[in-house]
C-alpha cells in the first residue's frame, strides 16, 4: 500500500508527541542502568573515652562529630553508597584483648536512609579504646566487592591508636598493596604531634589526605568534600606488575598504572610505538614511610636489544612525599606510509629507585609507583629538539662542544685585535 508523504509525516509526529508526553526523556534516562558501580564510602568514627573532651566550639568532641555527621548525611549525593563504622564504642573496661576488638559496623555500606543513619549516630556515647588498625581492616571488609567501584574510608579520630603492635600505618600499607584502589583520608580532632604523624602516615600510604580539625564547621565541610570526591573521582590507576627484565614485562597501552617497587629495585614495562608517534612517559614514586637522605628515581626507554634511547632522572636529599621523572621519545614517520604497513617498535621502560630506609623501618610492602604512558603525534618540525634525540646526549654534547670552540676562537681573535690596537 502506498501512502502519501505528508499524511505519513503527520502521523509520525503525533506518535512522537504522545511518546514524549507519556515517557519523558529524563525519566527514561534515569531508569536506564549506567553499568558503572556506585561509589562507596565508609565513615569510621572514633567513639573512645577521650571524645568526651570539651574543646571544640565549647562542646565535646563527640557532640561536634554528631552535629557534623547530621550535616554530612543531609548532603550525601544520591549515587553514593555510604556506611558508618565505629571504634571504641562499646567496651569501657581495661582488658586490652577485648578493647582492641571494639569496632563494629554501625550502618552497613549501601543506599542511604538518612533518618536511620542519623538515629544510629545519635545513640553513640564516648566509651573505650582506640583500635584504629582493626577498624581500618574492618572498613576494608565493609567495602569489598565491585572491583571497579570508587572506595573511600574517611577516618575521624582524636588520638593515636592504642592497640599496638597492630600498627595502623602498616595496616594502611597492606591495604594499598592489595591494589584495590581504596583511599583512606584521615581527620584529626585537635590532634597532638604524635596523632598528626600517625594519621598523616595512614593517609600517605593510600594516596589520601590528612586534615587537622579545630571547629565543627571544618569537620562538616571536609567530610562533605571527601564524600563528594568519591562521587566524582579522578582517573583510577590500573594495577599492574612490572617484571625483572624487559622480555617478561607486561605490554601496556596509554593510561595510568599503579605498582609497588621494593627499595633499590628495577621494574620493566613494554610499550609499542608506531612510526609518527611520540612516547611520553612519567613515573612517580611515593615515600610513604621514613627514608634515608640521598635518593633518586630513574626512568629509561630502552630497545629490546638493550640500547638506551632516552632517560629521565630526579634526585633528592631530604624528606619528600613523592619524587617524579619523565621522558619523551619521538619516532619519525615513514617516507611512504601508503605503500608499507608501519610496524611498531617495542620500547622497554625501566623504572628504578635509589631509596633506602633506616633499619627500624619496614621495607615491605614496596613503595607505591604510578606510571603514566601516552602516545601522541610526533613533531613535524625538525626544530623540535626532541626530534633530534638531544635526550640521548650525543647531539647535546656535540652542540655544546662546537659552541664552545667557536666562542673561544672569536674571543681570542678579538683579544688579539684589542692588544694590537693598544700597542699602536
Amino acid at each position: 500500500m502506498i501512502i502519501s508523504k505528508w499524511p505519513a509525516a503527520a502521523v509520525c509526529g503525533l506518535v512522537a508527541t504522545l511518546a514524549v508526553g507519556l515517557f519523558p526523556p529524563a525519566a527514561a534516562a534515569a531508569d536506564e542502568p549506567t553499568g558503572k558501580p556506585a561509589p562507596k564510602v565508609d565513615l569510621v568514627l572514633d567513639v573512645s573515652g577521650s571524645m568526651r573532651t570539651r574543646d571544640i566550639d565549647g562542646q565535646s568532641r563527640m557532640a561536634a562529630a554528631k552535629q557534623a555527621f547530621n550535616e554530612v548525611l543531609d548532603a550525601v549525593p544520591q549515587e553514593v553508597e555510604l556506611g558508618i563504622r565505629t571504634l571504641g564504642a562499646d567496651y569501657p573496661g581495661k582488658d586490652t584483648k577485648v578493647g582492641c576488638k571494639d569496632t563494629k559496623q554501625l550502618y552497613p555500606v549501601g543506599p542511604l536512609d538518612r533518618t536511620e543513619a542519623k538515629t544510629a549516630v545519635a545513640t553513640l556515647a564516648p566509651t573505650g579504646w582506640t583500635p584504629i588498625g582493626p577498624a581500618l581492616l574492618g572498613a576494608a571488609d565493609d567495602l569489598e566487592g565491585d572491583g571497579d567501584a570508587t572506595r573511600r574510608i574517611v577516618l575521624i579520630t582524636d588520638g593515636e591508636d592504642t592497640c599496638a603492635p597492630l600498627d595502623p600505618c602498616e595496616v594502611a600499607r597492606e591495604i594499598a598493596a592489595k591494589g584495590i584502589h581504596l583511599t583512606i583520608d584521615t581527620l584529626g580532632l585537635v590532634p597532638d604531634d604524635k596523632t598528626r604523624r600517625q594519621l598523616t602516615c595512614i593517609a600517605e600510604a593510600t594516596g589520601g589526605t590528612f586534615t587537622s580539625v579545630q571547629h565543627t564547621d571544618e569537620l562538616s565541610r571536609r567530610v562533605t568534600q571527601l564524600v563528594d570526591r568519591a562521587a566524582d573521582p579522578v582517573v583510577t590507576p590500573v594495577a599492574t606488575e612490572g617484571a625483572a627484565r624487559c622480555a617478561d614485562a607486561p605490554r601496556i597501552k596509554p593510561g595510568l598504572y599503579s605498582d609497588r617497587e621494593k627499595f633499590s629495585e628495577h621494574r620493566w614495562y613494554r610499550v609499542d610505538v608506531l612510526p609518527g608517534q611520540e612516547l611520553r612517559a612519567s613515573v612517580s614514586v611515593g615515600a610513604d614511610r621514613a627514608v634515608n637522605p640521598d635518593y633518586g628515581v630513574l626512568l629509561r626507554a630502552v630497545t629490546v636489544h638493550g640500547r638506551e634511547i632516552v632517560r629521565g632522572s630526579e634526585a633528592g636529599d631530604g624528606r619528600t612525599d613523592v619524587i617524579s621523572s619523565g621522558l619523551r621519545y619521538p619516532k619519525p614517520p615513514l617516507d611512504n606510509e601508503d605503500e608499507v604497513k608501519p610496524a611498531a617498535e617495542t620500547v622497554c621502560l625501566q623504572v628504578s629507585n635509589a631509596f633506602s630506609a633506616p633499619a627500624s623501618v619496614k621495607t615491605t610492602p614496596g613503595l607505591p609507583v604510578e606510571l603514566t604512558v601516552d602516545l601522541v603525534d610526533s613533531p613535524d618540525e625538525p626544530s623540535d629538539l626532541a626530534a633530534f634525540g638531544l635526550g640521548r646526549g650525543w647531539w647535546l654534547l656535540g652542540t655544546l662542544a662546537l659552541t664552545g670552540l667557536v666562542a673561544g676562537l672569536l674571543w681570542g681573535w678579538l683579544s688579539r685585535l684589542r692588544l694590537v690596537w693598544r700597542s699602536n
